[in-house]
């Protein structure tokens, strides 16, 4: 990574345009053209820099709605639990935690009623219940990585 990549890094935590050609804005700022951006944002995204780059929604002021749901999986069945949760599109992501519940994932539908019926769907395709912890209260951290 160079002094350019952290550059980017760096400004795009903090926001992005929000214009008709929101790459060349930003690219401007790091004195960067559109299509160069483009593509050190692409080379950080491949080389594992970066983990994703895209928007963050609130799903709840869409219509919809998000939750924390666990599994209690044995380790021999945890491949193939694992695959049938990550086969809906609803999942946003799903992570193997050392705990009784050892498998926890995200949900994210279109609407709020939406939840329950994938929690009963998982629950049917995997033979094991699923554990529904809704937010109860949300904290801003605005948390930023420096590099």
């Amino acid at each position: 990574m160079d002094e350019t990549d952290r550059a980017i890094i760096n400004m795009l935590q903090g926001g992005f345009p929000i214009c008709e050609r929101p790459y060349a804005e930003a690219g401007r700022a790091l004195g960067l053209g559109e299509d160069e951006l483009l593509e050190r944002i692409a080379s950080l995204l491949e080389r594992g820099f970066l983990s994703r780059f895209g928007p963050m929604y609130h799903a709840e002021r869409m219509g919809g709605a998000l939750t924390l749901a666990a599994m209690r999986v044995p380790p021999s069945d945890f491949e193939r639990v694992a695959a049938i949760v990550n086969d809906f599109p609803e999942v946003a992501h799903n992570y193997e935690r050392a705990h009784e519940f050892n498998m926890w994932f995200v949900l994210a539908t279109e609407t709020p009623q939406r939840i329950g019926e994938v929690i009963r769907a998982i629950e049917r395709e995997t033979g094991y219940p699923v554990y529904d912890m809704p937010k109860q209260e949300e904290f801003y951290v605005g948390l930023r990585f420096v590099v």
